[in-house]
């Protein structure tokens, strides 16, 4: 209904051949009009958890990746569907964009499609199997260290 439900702080480094890592996250969900910590926040080396790779630096089509992994909370995995989609956002327009198929063991039977635009990062997601969700990115706000 336009209200967010989930908001998240996420960790990411990139590595020296251009692979980004997904390092953790801080997520809450709206409970009753209030925030409320998500099980689904994890960080690399705690309790198990470990990175994962969020976007490939040289992806290919049917490349299959862990983007994330702590046990039992957060257990994403992706696929490389594209190279060369194409998606308009309220952001801008984008061409070449890498599209993948992301799922979780955690949740069977949803499915996910989602969109990088290269120098952007993450600017579309779609539920595609087993829900309705679609986030468009609006905008950009840089923020220092």
């Amino acid at each position: 209904n336009g209200e967010p439900e989930e908001k998240t702080r996420d960790w990411y480094a990139q590595d020296k051949r251009g692979n980004v890592w997904y390092l953790g996250e801080n997520s809450f969900d709206r409970v009753h009009g209030h925030w409320e910590r998500s099980d689904g926040s994890w960080k690399t080396g705690r309790d198990g958890a470990k990175a994962g790779i969020l976007m490939e630096a040289h992806p290919k089509v049917g490349d299959t990746y862990r983007q994330e992994y702590y046990k039992g909370h957060a257990e994403d995995l992706a696929k490389v569907l594209s190279k060369n989609a194409s998606r308009r956002v309220p952001y801008g327009s984008f061409r070449h964009v890498l599209k993948t198929r992301e799922w979780t063991p955690l949740e069977p039977g949803v499915v996910d499609h989602k969109f990088y635009a290269r120098g952007v990062g993450n600017i579309a997601e779609a539920t595609v199997k087993g829900g309705s969700e679609k986030l468009k990115l609006v905008s950009i706000k840089l923020r220092g260290n």
